[in-house]
Parts: C-alpha cells; structure tokens; sequence
C-alpha cells in the first residue's frame, strides 16, 4: 500500500438509502513515529473515516480494488487462503518501485476479527526483518469509524540501514495517503456494498 499521488480533495457528500448523510470526513489525523531502544522502529496512524466499519472492512479484503486507490500497488495474489475469515492468509503483494522496477512483500494474515481488524507479518528472507503491522477499526457512530494503523519494522542489513529513516517516511506517507484515498474512494462510489451502510 504505497500510493504516490496526493490524496484527492473532499469532494461532495453522499446521502445512503434512508435519505441521512454521513457526517463529514474528518480531516485530523494522528501520525506517530516511534524508535525503540532495540533499534526497532513503529508507525502509527490514526484517522476517522465517514463510513461503516464492515463496508471499509470490505474494501479491504476486495484485493481487486486495492490498485484504486493505492496507485503503487501492481496486483495481490493470494497463495493460500486460510479458513473462511482469512485467518492464515498468505497474500503476495506486488508495488511498483522507481525506474520501472516491481518488487513484492510476503504477508501472512492472522488474528483476524471480522470487520474489525487484524495482524498481518511481511516475511522478510533474511531473519530479523520481518514487519508485523496492525490494521483496526473502532466504530464510532453510524457511518464513522475510527481506522487505526500501526507497523514495527527493523532493516539490519547494510547498506540499507544508512537509508531506513528516509525510507520509511517515504513509505509511511504513502500508507496514510493511500488510507484517506480508500475513505474518498468509498464516497465517490455509494454503490458499492451499499448493504453495509448503517441505515
């Protein structure tokens, strides 16, 4: 999930079946970086999204959208599917990288609560640079739901390691940037899971 386009503007406001507009987008958000005494370093990313928790949880595990509304992502490809609530889950994500290039991450999702979150592992061939991010989602109200993202990641190779704070605020902008692009991609598109709009 790492977009490089900016974020696009609030654009109008959808009125749901039933006739009752979700309240607008908020635009404060909470971004934290954190480094560990270890070395370790974790992101941390909070905003409030005008939409019901099950619909952005939808649009999450439509692999297929993904490429909306985060521009850097090429495809996923799903190589296991763990059990019915992708528990287990072994995704590959294919992102574009400068010059043309492509690379991928490996993803193994677990802890996963239906609409609500989960934990996803980037496995890494070299041991001790795994990522383990977190993905969650506290509703609020009707149609507001509080996203809530956070990452632990630690490049211990060299010389990448001369590089890890650019890097990842590099990285870290384009994971929020692609979150509020998911939130405006679900207004602008009333139509899809219509059925999980709170009435």
């Amino acid at each position: 999930m790492v977009p490089a386009k900016p974020s696009p503007g609030p654009g109008p406001r959808i009125v749901p079946p039933g006739g009752r507009a979700p309240p607008p987008e908020r635009n404060r958000a909470v971004a934290e970086a954190v480094r560990h005494d270890e070395g370790m370093r974790e992101h941390r990313y909070s905003f409030e999204m005008p939409h019901a928790a099950p619909r952005i949880w939808a649009l999450f595990q439509d692999y297929d959208r993904w490429t909306d509304y985060a521009p850097m992502v090429r495809r996923v490809e799903v190589i296991y599917p763990g059990d019915e609530h992708h528990n287990g889950r072994l995704r590959r994500v294919i992102f574009k990288m400068p010059f043309g290039r492509q690379g991928c991450a490996l993803e193994l999702v677990t802890d996963v609560e239906p609409d609500r979150g989960y934990t996803y592992t980037m496995i890494s061939n070299r041991p001790g640079n795994d990522q383990i991010g977190h993905i969650r989602l506290d509703p609020l109200a009707p149609n507001l739901t509080r996203f809530q993202f956070d990452e632990r990641y630690n490049l211990t190779s060299w010389p990448w390691r001369w590089f890890e704070a650019p890097i990842y605020r590099f990285i870290n902008k384009n994971n929020e940037d692609s979150m509020r692009r998911a939130s405006a991609w679900l207004r602008e598109h009333p139509e899809y899971r219509a059925d999980l709009v709170d009435s």
